[in-house]
C-alpha cells in the first residue's frame, strides 16, 4: 500500500502531465482501462545496477528483515558480463498461472525479449522498489547455485506477515501463480 504523501505526488505528476478530471473518473470507473494504465508504467522499470558491489554490501543495502545465509559471492560469483555499472530495463512477469518449473518461465521470457535476472540484479531491483515483495514472491532465475542436496537454487524475496526477507528456492519446483519473476530486457 502506498502512503498519501505518494498517492498525492502522484496525482501532482499526473495532472502537470496532462490528467484531467475526466481521467480519473475513467481510471476509478474501469478497472480494465486501471489494469492496462498499470501494465504499461509496470512493462519496465529502468534502473543502474552496480556489479561491483559484494553480494554482502548489495544485501546490507536492501536492509532485509531475514537473508539466508548461503547467498554469498563464493555460491553465486558474479556472471562474466557483470562488471561496472550498468543501466537495465527491467520486468516483471506474471503469468496468472503455475509455472512447472525455472525452465518455463525463462522460455516465456524469452518470447518477450528478456532474459532471467541475476542475484545481483534482483538485490538492485530490491533496493530501489523495497514494498514490491511485500506483495508478492519475486524470482530471480538466471543465478543458479547448486545447494549440499545436489539441488539447483535461486534467489527469491519474499515479505511474508510485512517482513522483507532473502531465500533462496529451489529453481526446479512448481510455481504459484501469486509468483513474480524478475527479467532483464536482451
Amino acid at each position: 500500500m502506498i502512503s498519501l504523501g505518494q498517492a498525492h505526488e502522484t496525482e501532482l505528476t499526473l495532472e502537470q502531465a496532462g490528467a484531467t478530471r475526466y481521467f480519473w473518473t475513467r481510471l476509478a470507473q474501469d478497472l480494465e482501462l486501471a489494469k492496462a494504465v498499470v501494465a504499461l508504467v509496470m512493462k519496465f522499470i529502468v534502473i543502474v545496477v552496480d556489479y561491483g558491489h559484494s553480494l554482502k554490501d548489495a544485501i546490507v543495502d536492501c536492509d532485509f528483515d531475514w537473508v539466508n545465509s548461503d547467498i554469498t559471492d563464493e555460491h553465486f560469483p558474479a556472471e562474466e558480463d557483470e562488471q561496472g555499472k550498468k543501466e537495465n530495463k527491467f520486468r516483471l512477469f506474471h503469468f496468472n498461472r503455475v509455472i512447472q518449473d525455472g525452465d518455463e518461465a525463462i522460455r516465456e521470457m524469452d518470447k518477450e525479449g528478456c532474459r532471467p535476472a541475476t542475484v545481483r540484479e534482483l538485490l538492485a531491483f530490491a533496493r530501489v522498489n523495497p514494498e514490491f515483495q511485500r506483495q508478492f514472491p519475486i524470482i530471480a532465475l538466471k543465478s543458479v547455485w547448486v545447494g549440499r542436496d545436489g539441488a539447483r537454487m535461486v534467489a527469491a524475496l519474499f515479505g511474508p506477515s510485512g517482513k522483507r526477507s532473502l531465500h533462496l528456492s529451489y529453481f526446479d519446483r512448481r510455481w504459484r501463480v501469486s509468483c513474480r519473476f524478475l527479467g532483464v530486457s536482451k
